[in-house]
């Protein structure tokens, strides 16, 4: 069984994704084949493998991100459809989709698991500039999730005001379009410095938890992973 539907993914235009307004982004649905969602959405890793991450000072002022975060490593206790999606993820047809998509050829790809429960938010805010952007997988469904909570990603518009060392609020922005999460949906958005996004507050019930998977793709090449060489020996004390 495949996860990915790489028919869905070879469809998708990188016209269509660089064009997009106010910075290049996606909002597909079906990504992922239906019988794949569905068996990754029974086997989510528990929240209670997470780590806490709660109330954590951010950069230029900005609110913090309040979540549970699991990142992916080689030693993460996961199911065997959960193996075989990051197994397909670290493939040369994805591999090959983001390189289309994004113009650029050497990708290092992170991964990792955010669930937020009621009273969280992500506060706007670009990404870091390593980033070349993300691809967020939504694995809530109506059996768990009532859209009217919200969770949905917000693009932001700040017309090239801000700069990206800054804290706007969500109604600082001129504009605004909201991601669709239900229906195995994902997005994919680049990083600028004006890719401006973040999540509203959750109303969920307590015990309800937003969940997304990201897949995290940064710039890759031989002198970047000298550079992480180096950094990595210099707080070692080498």
């Amino acid at each position: 069984m495949n996860y990915l539907d790489f028919d869905r993914l070879e469809g998708l235009e990188p016209r269509h994704f660089r064009s997009a307004k106010p910075y290049p982004w996606l909002n597909p649905q079906g990504v992922l084949t239906q019988q794949g969602f569905e068996a990754l959405c029974a086997t989510l890793p528990e929240v209670s493998r997470f780590t806490p991450s709660f109330d954590v000072k951010r950069k230029h002022g900005q609110a913090s991100h309040d979540r549970y975060t699991l990142e992916y490593d080689e030693g993460v206790d996961l199911s065997a459809a959960w193996r075989a999606f990051l197994a397909e993820l670290g493939g040369k047809r994805y591999r090959r989709f983001l390189r289309r998509m994004f113009g650029h050829r050497q990708l290092e790809l992170g991964f990792h698991w955010h669930y937020a429960p009621a009273g969280c938010s992500v506060s706007p805010h670009c990404d870091s500039r390593r980033k070349l952007g993300s691809h967020l997988f939504y694995f809530n469904t109506p059996e768990d999730w009532d859209p009217a909570w919200g969770g949905q990603t917000v693009i932001l518009d700040d017309g090239g005001r801000f700069p990206r060392e800054s804290n706007p609020s969500f109604e600082d922005f001129q504009g605004s379009q909201t991601v669709e999460m239900m229906g195995n949906r994902s997005a994919l958005f680049t990083t600028t410095g004006h890719s401006w996004h973040g999540v509203r507050e959750l109303t969920c019930p307590e015990g309800s938890l937003r969940k997304v998977f990201i897949v995290v793709v940064n710039k890759g090449g031989v002198w970047r992973r000298i550079k992480r060489r180096l950094k990595g020996k210099a707080k070692a004390g080498y």
